[in-house]
Parts: structure tokens; C-alpha cells; sequence
């Protein structure tokens, strides 16, 4: 076999492992990746950008069926499942490219094929090649849960990769899971015109998120005609020749769906198998790495970042945890530990929702005594403007501190708006601050130094 030498190796060319191995090659280290599929992992592939371009279809195709609302006349609307299709692609295709290019213009080597570990400072790439280096970050991350009695077939019940590339809308939809992922796909193919189910185990849909702001999406998902069905277990599923039936158990009642289509959106599990943790040192615990702070593993110079190593599984905690990684590997001083309290998520549903910190019920659950401050999207003239008048801007403060534990949205554009809250808690403001920031006029953003007033009885507009 022949062996190449670098200063670090990352296992995993995805959102986690390209970043973290640009910041090394910026800190002077020869760096190499080791990606088996596609650079830009599954994020980049098969997940969030894709999705995106789908449902950016799903929102200009929506405002074209209400274009006599703005005093416009679009005529005939429809849409091409195949075109919609074909530009998602395209658009994760040129990601890719600038990805691989991103890596060539910082001089990182890429070794293409499966990498495991192979010995103290050592990964085996395919049966050829092997690759040295005193530090070695995995970042191979995940792939969706199993779960027994829904295993995907790639026809009648999908996981994302088969929704991301539908060959038909189908007339009936069953989503099993109403998480980010779920959701984001119920969303797409309700504006299509599926007739959409979502059942969800917990007791409400998002569950991750503040409980006041679930309830809104909810109702707004049902008024645009989804169903949902929440506490549910799905007791069992048969398939037909092109359906499948379901039967489900909530409240106490039993319900039989019959789909077209069945998508399995009901969590991940981390890509552990055959990269060599065997005898490494390296502890799994539920199918994801176990690391502390500084991404280290429990053997000698190999660390976990992103998925793999465990919640939130989001590509931007991926990224920033291996910069943190890479950067503290350099000896750089100013490094701080992520906080996974202080990671925005949000959820590209119609409407939107976007969350960081500690929703209402945990801040209390803490012991903190908290002020709420709330503002409708039917108080603010952009929002009317716009014709986006549902949602609200929530925030969550430490009534003695005047510290922002939390700030939770739901409503149209609140994904690009909640990164506002997430300075916000990194410069450790408080109240006051946001209360004395100037917010432009006429724009959504003025719902959140509103829903700041509201939490201190200053409210202006609603």
C-alpha cells in the first residue's frame, strides 16, 4: 500500500469535515479528506440545500395561486414535477463543484473511496491506500432510522433520498415523523396538492420546539389542509401493488390510511459501522460517537465532529464544531467550547419556524423566573405588505438578569430573522440592548425589538 503524510486527515467530506479541513489548511497544516460519496455530505446532496430549492419551487408555485391577491393575473398555473426536480439537482450539483474547488484553491488533498481507521495515526482509503496524520477527525455522520415494520423500499415508502427525487406527486401522502425533516417534506408536496397525513409519536408536531409556536404551525398546517395525528403508534403497514395502508392507534381510536406514498422521517442514526472503531479506544454510545468538549475521543489523536458525534444534527453545528476542533488541535488561545444551547434551527415550512435557546418551558423547567414578550405578524406592515400576516415573535428572558434565554418564531422569513437572537446570546445581551438597537422601518425584523418591548410592557404596535 502506499502511504501519504499529513498533519491532519478528516474522514468525511461533508458540511463538518470540508469546513474543518479548510480552517486546518488556513493554520498551515497539510491536510487531506477522505470522502467515499459526494463533497458536501449529505447536507450539501441529499438535505438541506436540495430541499431548499423544493420548496422555494412550493413557494413561488403558492404566491402564483394567489396572484389576485397582489392585483396580478398569472394565468394557467401548474408545474413540471420533473423541472422542479431537475433544478434541485442542479443546484446541489453546483454546490458540489464549489465545494471541490474550495478545497483545491486551500490546497487540501481529496482521496476518494471508504475511510477507516487503520492503526494509531493511520486511515486506510479502499484497500490501497493509507493515509497518516497525528490527528484524524471523523466526520462521516448519519443516515435515516430504521424503524421495524417501515423499512424504505424505494417505491412505496421513501426516506428523504427518494422524496428529494419523487417520480410522481402522489395523490396521497402518509409522513411518518414531524420533525424539521418531516415537516419540510409535508409542506412540499401539500403545495403541490397531495392530499398530506403526518402522524407524529410525541404529543405534538415539532416537538423540539417552544410549545406555543408548535400550536400556531400546527393550526396553519391544518388550514392549508394537512391532517395530523399526534401520540400516535403505527400498529402496522400493509402494501399493496401502489399503496400502502396504515393503522395507526391514537387517543384510544384506531385510524386506517391508505397512501400512495409513505415517507419515513422519524430521526438518524450515526454512520459508526466499518471505519475501524473496533479496538480503537473509541466509545459509541447509541449509535454515535461519544467526545468531550473539544471533540476528543477517548483514543489518542482521533476526534468526532458533526452528527456522528451526537445532537443537534445540524450542518452548521457540524461546521463551527470542527473549526472549534481544528482550532484547538493548532493551540490557538481563543478557542471556547460550542454551546449547544446557543445553535439555531430552523424549519423551511410554509410557515417557517426558527428557534434558539431555551424555549418557555425549559427556561422554567431551570428554575428561571422569566418574561415573555410576543409579536403577531399582524402587527407589523411588512408583514401585511407582503400578505404574510400569520406567525409571531416570541422571546424568553431571565426577569432578573434581563438576560435572553430564548427566542422562538413562526411565520414567513423567520429562518433569516433568528440569527439576530443568536448574537444576540453570543455578546451575552440583555434587554436593554435590544431595546436601545435602532431595528430599519419598514421590515420583519421590527418584530423582534417588539416582541423585546412587549416582555417589559413597552409594546408599540400591537
Amino acid at each position: 500500500m502506499a502511504e501519504d503524510k499529513f498533519d491532519l486527515v478528516v474522514v468525511g467530506g461533508g458540511p463538518g469535515g470540508y469546513v474543518t479541513a479548510i480552517r486546518g489548511a488556513q493554520l498551515g497544516m497539510r491536510v487531506a479528506v477522505v470522502e467515499r460519496e459526494h463533497l458536501g455530505g449529505i447536507c450539501l446532496n441529499w438535505g438541506c440545500i436540495p430541499t431548499k430549492a423544493l420548496l422555494r419551487s412550493a413557494d413561488v408555485l403558492r404566491t402564483m395561486k394567489h396572484a389576485e391577491s397582489y392585483g396580478l393575473s398569472a394565468g394557467t398555473v401548474g408545474f413540471d414535477l420533473a423541472k422542479v426536480v431537475a433544478r434541485s439537482r442542479a443546484v446541489a450539483g453546483q454546490l458540489q463543484a464549489g465545494v471541490k474547488h474550495l478545497l483545491k484553491k486551500n490546497k487540501v488533498t481529496v482521496f476518494e473511496g471508504h475511510g477507516r481507521l487503520a492503526g494509531a495515526g493511520k486511515v486506510a482509503v479502499g484497500d490501497k491506500t493509507v493515509v497518516s496524520a497525528p490527528h484524524i477527525i471523523l466526520a462521516t455522520g448519519a443516515r435515516a432510522r430504521v424503524l421495524p415494520g417501515l423499512e424504505p423500499d424505494g417505491k412505496l415508502i421513501w426516506t428523504y433520498r427518494e422524496a428529494l427525487v419523487p417520480d410522481t406527486a402522489p395523490k396521497r401522502l402518509l409522513v411518518v415523523g414531524s420533525g424539521a425533516i418531516g415537516i419540510e417534506f409535508a409542506s412540499f408536496f401539500n403545495a403541490l396538492g397531495s392530499d398530506v397525513t403526518v402522524v407524529e409519536v410525541m404529543d405534538r408536531i415539532l416537538p423540539v420546539e417552544d410549545e406555543e409556536i408548535s400550536s400556531i404551525a400546527r393550526k396553519s398546517f391544518e388550514k392549508q389542509g394537512m391532517k395530523i395525528i399526534t401520540s400516535a403508534k403505527i400498529e402496522g403497514m400493509v402494501k399493496g401493488t401502489d399503496s400502502v395502508t396504515a393503522t395507526i392507534e391514537a387517543g384510544g381510536k384506531r385510524h386506517e390510511i391508505t397512501a400512495d406514498r409513505v415517507i419515513s422521517a422519524v430521526g438518524i442514526v450515526g454512520n459508526v459501522e466499518d471505519i475501524g472503531l473496533e479496538g480503537s479506544g473509541v466509545m459509541v454510545e447509541r449509535t454515535h460517537v461519544v467526545v468531550d468538549q473539544w471533540c476528543r475521543t477517548g483514543a489518542p489523536g482521533v476526534y468526532a465532529i458533526g452528527d456522528l458525534a451526537g445532537p443537534p444534527w445540524l450542518a452548521h453545528k457540524a461546521s463551527h464544531e470542527g473549526v472549534i476542533c481544528v482550532e484547538k488541535i493548532a493551540g490557538l488561545d481563543d478557542v471556547h467550547p460550542l454551546d449547544a444551547g446557543r445553535i439555531p434551527g430552523c424549519t423551511y415550512s410554509h410557515p417557517q419556524v426558527a428557534s434558539v435557546g431555551l424555549t418557555e418551558k425549559a427556561a422554567k423547567d431551570k428554575g428561571y423566573e422569566v418574561r415573555v414578550g410576543r409579536f403577531p405578524f399582524i402587527g407589523n406592515g411588512k408583514a401585511i405588505a407582503l400578505g404574510e400576516t400569520e406567525g409571531l415573535v416570541k422571546t424568553v428572558f431571565d426577569a432578573k438578569s434581563g438576560a435572553l434565554l430564548g427566542a422562538h418564531m413562526v411565520g414567513a422569513e423567520v429562518t433569516e430573522m433568528i440569527q439576530g437572537y443568536a448574537v444576540a446570546q453570543t455578546l451575552e445581551t440583555t434587554e436593554a440592548e435590544l431595546m436601545h438597537t435602532v431595528f430599519p422601518h419598514p421590515t420583519l425584523s421590527e418584530m423582534m425589538h417588539e416582541a423585546v418591548l412587549d416582555a417589559y410592557g413597552r409594546v408599540i404596535h400591537f
